[in-house]
This record gives C-alpha cells, sequence and structure tokens, in this order.
C-alpha cells in the first residue's frame, strides 16, 4: 500500500497544482483504477454505480479514499461536497456505491481544495 500512498499523493497534488482542488474520481484515472470511457458511462447514467466499474476491490477504494483525506488534512486543504449529476436529459443524482451508504457516498464525492492565500 505504500506504493499506492505515493500514487495517490502524487496525483492529488498534480490535480492541485493544475487547478486548485482534487477529485476521487481524478485520482482513480491517474492510478489506473478508472478508465475515462467508464467514467463518462457512469456519468450518462449507463452503469448504476461507479464502484462496478473501478479496477479494485472495495477494500482498496477504500484504502485510496481514506488515505486522500489524510493526505488533504495534513496539507490544510478544505474539504468540499460536490454533487454528482447525471449528464443530460434526466439530471438525477448519481452513485458511486452498491449500497448508497452516505458516508462512502460523501468520500467519493469530497473535492479537497488548496487554500489560495
Amino acid at each position: 500500500m505504500k506504493n499506492m500512498e505515493g500514487k495517490v499523493h502524487s496525483a492529488m497534488d498534480r490535480q492541485c497544482d493544475e487547478r486548485s482542488y482534487a477529485a476521487p474520481v481524478d485520482v482513480l484515472m491517474d492510478i489506473g483504477l478508472l478508465d475515462k470511457k467508464e467514467l463518462d458511462d457512469w456519468r450518462r447514467g449507463r452503469i448504476p454505480y461507479l464502484e462496478a466499474v473501478c479496477k479494485g476491490n472495495l477494500h482498496k477504494l477504500s484504502a485510496i479514499t481514506r488515505e486522500m483525506r489524510s493526505y488533504a488534512r495534513s496539507k490544510g486543504w478544505k474539504e468540499s461536497i460536490t454533487e454528482y449529476r447525471q449528464w443530460g436529459a434526466k439530471s438525477r443524482v448519481l452513485r458511486f456505491s452498491k449500497s448508497g451508504d452516505p458516508d462512502i457516498e460523501k468520500s467519493y464525492s469530497t473535492h479537497y481544495c488548496v487554500n489560495k492565500k
């Protein structure tokens, strides 16, 4: 998991350098656990929940979102919950997990924002 921590940190730092925030879905793509096409299919409502197309087991995905939260807090970054809505005509709130557990959904929908001074 040590190697995964480094990948998560690098992805978050890169995203924050480019746009001032890091998002779990983008970290998952950066580290190779989510394909852009599958993300787009989920955003269009073709996939019922994001975890169904991620290339890691639930334990690994949970560890990644925990590591993101821990790293962001160590850097003093602000948390911002973002609602993901389906693209297109039927704009419904998208699910990240099969269970729909509010804590899991929150972990995937939390973006970490660099505090600009």
